[in-house]
């Protein structure tokens, strides 16, 4: 990892590949197909960059996406509300311009707003994609406390959508959604692979929770300024900060997989005899007995490998293991609220 701080300001970070891994492996790997960034390359690499900033006006917004977009991006995230509590539509001025942006330079943006949408204000994180399209609106299901003294009030959002990009399945939540796991569940029922978080807060060990328990990347961009980034491990994989505008700039690997040994460890042993020039142990965890695998050259999805040689990923075994059990007990353990 490289950090250097320049005279205006500006910090920006460059990190190397990190990591992880989900449910949906053959969605994965047509993305990786299409995805422009990852051809040639190992594994499903993806270029995230995360814009940290107080709160300012559109017109200083533009220039640092632009500028970030033309050197080359998967996925550029804006932190919470990051043009001021001025509510704006779909059509507004913010959306606009980052649609017109994500379109030159052919990059997805998450853009938060404070929406207007039937005469409510909402707190959204919008997802646009390569060609400028608005594909996914995710409205923070957990307003922080002062949100509701605002004029109007902001309301709370119903719905955690999860969109299938180019690169893989993304998520956001926002700032205090933090607080609140089943946010994280729902997005990890869903299948996500990437999970952006606009804040104004760092929330820090949180997100490594969020992370551990529902083995997705996390990425932040806030208003502090600073950006975490959290592995499927529930590593913090990056943290920097500054003073101003902080730029990261971090590349993550979305066909790692994680896995429990539990019936994995025979089909993980044949698939790294029979495939040791194609797929790597990466990383043995003995206490929680996971381990994680990753490819080895261009061309070879370590998780469609995996699935090939009957290999369940660590999500998916623990909700199968859940749904199994619960139906033997009679029901699931929490209900009616006891």
């Amino acid at each position: 990892m490289r950090r250097s701080t320049f005279s205006l300001g500006l910090a920006i970070t460059a990190a190397v590949m990190c990591c992880p891994a989900s449910a949906a492996a053959e969605s994965g790997t047509a993305a990786a197909a299409t995805n422009p960034s990852s051809a040639g390359k190992i594994g499903r690499p993806v270029r995230v960059v995360s814009l940290s900033f107080k709160q300012r006006p559109l017109d200083r917004i533009v220039p640092l996406v632009d500028q970030e977009g033309a050197k080359g991006a998967d996925l550029i995230a804006l932190p919470e509300t990051c043009q001021g509590n001025d509510m704006e539509t779909l059509d507004g001025p913010t959306v606009s311009a980052m649609r017109k942006l994500a379109a030159k330079h052919h990059t997805y943006i998450v853009c938060p707003i404070y929406r207007s949408h039937e005469g409510k204000r909402l707190n959204s994180a919008i997802l646009i994609d390569r060609a400028g399209n608005v594909v996914c609106v995710y409205d923070k299901v957990y307003p922080y406390w002062s949100e509701f003294n605002l004029k109007p009030p902001c309301s709370a959002g119903r719905d955690v959508p999860v969109h299938q990009a180019d690169f893989g399945r993304i998520g956001m939540a926002i700032c205090f959604d933090a607080n609140f796991p089943e946010v994280w569940k729902r997005l990890a029922d869903q299948g996500a692979e990437l999970v952006i978080w606009p804040s104004a807060y760092s929330a820090g060990t949180t997100l490594q929770a969020h992370a551990l328990t529902n083995h997705f990347y996390i990425v932040t961009a806030t208003l502090r300024p600073d950006c975490i980034a959290c592995d499927i491990t529930g590593k913090e994989i990056h943290y920097s900060k500054s003073n101003d505008v902080h730029v990261t700039r971090i590349t993550l690997d979305l066909d790692r997989g994680i896995y429990h040994q539990n019936f994995n460890t025979p089909k993980r042993d044949k698939l790294l005899k029979e495939h040791a020039a194609d797929v790597e142990q990466e990383l043995y965890m003995p206490r929680e007995q996971w381990f994680v695998l990753k490819a080895k050259r261009p061309g070879v999805s370590a998780r469609a490998l995996a699935k090939q040689y009957g290999m369940e990923e660590l999500r998916d075994y623990v909700n199968r293991s859940r749904q199994a059990i619960d139906k033997m007990r009679g029901g699931p353990l929490m209900k009616n609220g006891r």
